[in-house]
């Protein structure tokens, strides 16, 4: 049986009765064809991953029991992904790699390029979610409302350092600041505007970021860029 995990919003102990929505159910029954008795792994964003055990099994509800506590709880390292919202299926695969990258917040950034301003977080959530599920995480990233950016950089904690992701500065020398709070900003297809790379570069918070002698993709480079800095700074 292929390994199956699933994401409950219930907090979860040993011993406790889970019920199932009618979409899990599906899922679980009709896709996955588990029956009763069958067992998988769940986990809450909380509390870790759990062992969990089919007792009710039906095509529009059923229910679990939860057994040991499988893998303990891992947060995710202290990085946000900001990022200027690309076309549908590009966004898509930006977020559900955030996921696997052990990014801890997720928020679109509207800059003066940005040309995909329609942003759905209902279906950034459900893409975390299943990413997460698929990946072998215990918490998931916060997906946050886009922002507009002079309002970000105005409302910004400099105590957290951000480091945009300059494609005027590709083939120069570049370092990661010192450890400890610390967002990538990625911008549009069209790069970020002169007045907005001149902004940035003025703030001491922020940090242009090269990657490479290339210019890279939106989604390459907000891959990159976590790989980069996880690999540095982060949990690996």
């Amino acid at each position: 049986m292929a390994r199956i995990r699933l994401y409950l919003t219930t907090p979860l102990e040993e011993g406790q009765t889970v019920s199932l929505s009618r979409e899990q159910a599906h899922y679980l029954f009709g896709v996955m064809r588990l029956k009763v008795g069958d067992s998988f792994r769940v986990f809450d964003g909380g509390s870790g991953e759990w062992a969990a055990e089919v007792t009710e099994a039906g095509k529009r509800a059923g229910a679990l029991t939860i057994g040991a506590q499988s893998a303990p709880h891992l947060p995710p390292a202290d990085l946000w992904l900001l990022f200027a919202p690309l076309k549908k299926a590009r966004t898509d695969m930006v977020v559900e790699k955030a996921v696997e990258l052990g990014a801890s917040r997720i928020q679109p950034v509207l800059t003066e390029f940005t040309n995909a301003e329609r942003v759905r977080l209902d279906k950034m959530q459900a893409h975390v979610i299943e990413a997460a599920e698929q990946c072998g995480a215990t918490a998931l990233p916060e997906v946050a409302a886009p922002v507009k950016l002079p309002q970000m950089l105005a409302d910004w904690d400099p105590g957290r350092r951000l480091l945009f992701c300059d494609e005027a500065a590709a083939g120069t020398a570049t370092e990661l600041p010192p450890p400890g709070p610390a967002a990538v900003l990625i911008g549009p297809e069209g790069g970020f505007s002169e007045a907005e790379r001149n902004r940035l570069r003025t703030l001491e918070f922020c940090h242009p970021l090269a990657l490479g002698p290339r210019i890279l993709r939106a989604e390459t480079a907000a891959l990159a860029a976590l790989t980069l800095w996880q690999s540095q700074r982060g949990d690996w």
